[in-house]
C-alpha cells in the first residue's frame, strides 16, 4: 500500500477521489517538505507548477496591499490544498503563503494532476467545488469588511479561530496570531486591534496572557459579530 493510499489527510480534499492506480502514481511522483514556521511554501507572483497538500501544520494566505500591509485572506488547515487555481488558470500565484506553526507538505506536479483531471471525474468536479467554496469564502469575506464595524470582525475571527482551529488545553486559542497578523486578517491596523483586545479583556469577553487569547464569554462574541 503506497503512503498516499495510508494518508488519512486525502479524505478532506479533492484527492479522496483517486483510484488505487491514480494514488500510486501520485506517491511516486510527490515530494513531501518540511516547511518551518515563517518560512513561504510559495509567494504572490510565483509560478506554481502544481498542487502543495497540506499534511500537518497551518498556514496563512495573504497579499501584500498598496501600501505594504499583509493582508490575511484565509488560513489553511491540514487536509487542504493549495495552489490548485493558479494551476488551472496557468497563471502566477496571486497570493503567498507563509507556515504559522511548522509543516509538512506534500508537491504533486501539475502534469500529473492534469492527468488525473482529465482522467477521473469526480476528481475533476471535486477540484471545481473546492475552488467554487474559495470564492463563496471570498464572497463573504468582502462582504464582511465593507458592512461590519472593526469590533464586528474581530470578534467574527476570534470565534472563527476557535471553532475551526480548536483550543489548547489551557483552554486558549490552538493557533497563536501576532497582533500584527490578527490585525491583517480583520483589516485594521495593529494599534486598533491591541486597543479593542484590551477592550474585550476588561469586559470580560476574553482573557489575555502574552499572545495567548482565551474565550471568556462566546455567546456575548456571537451577539456582538452578528
Amino acid at each position: 500500500m503506497s503512503k498516499c493510499e495510508q494518508c488519512i489527510v486525502r479524505e478532506f480534499s479533492s484527492l479522496k477521489a483517486l483510484n488505487k492506480d491514480e494514488l500510486i502514481k501520485m506517491a511516486n511522483c510527490k515530494t513531501s517538505y518540511i516547511i518551518k514556521k515563517g518560512e513561504p511554501i510559495f509567494e504572490e507572483g510565483e509560478s506554481v507548477n502544481g498542487i502543495f497538500c497540506i499534511k500537518d501544520g497551518i498556514c496563512k494566505l495573504s497579499k501584500l496591499s498598496a501600501n505594504g500591509k499583509d493582508q490575511i485572506v484565509k488560513l489553511v488547515k491540514p487536509g487542504e490544498l493549495l495552489g490548485q487555481r493558479s494551476m488551472i488558470s496557468d497563471e502566477p500565484a496571486n497570493l503567498s503563503a507563509v507556515a504559522l506553526e511548522d509543516m509538512e507538505v506534500c508537491f504533486i506536479p501539475k502534469s500529473e494532476v492534469l492527468g488525473f483531471f482529465n482522467n477521473n471525474n469526480q476528481f475533476s468536479m471535486n477540484m471545481m467545488k473546492s475552488i467554487c467554496g474559495d470564492l463563496k469564502e471570498a464572497d463573504d469575506h468582502m462582504v464582511s469588511m465593507a458592512q461590519k464595524t472593526v469590533k464586528e470582525r474581530l470578534a467574527e475571527t476570534l470565534l472563527y479561530l476557535e471553532d475551526t482551529f480548536g483550543k489548547n488545553e489551557d483552554g486558549s486559542l490552538h493557533i497563536q496570531l501576532s497582533r500584527e497578523e490578527l490585525a491583517g486578517m480583520i483589516g485594521t491596523a495593529t494599534e486598533s486591534c491591541i486597543r479593542l483586545l484590551s477592550e474585550f479583556n476588561k469586559s470580560g469577553l476574553i482573557d489575555l496572557t502574552g499572545k495567548k487569547i482565551v474565550i471568556l464569554d462566546k455567546n456575548k462574541l456571537k451577539r456582538m459579530a452578528e
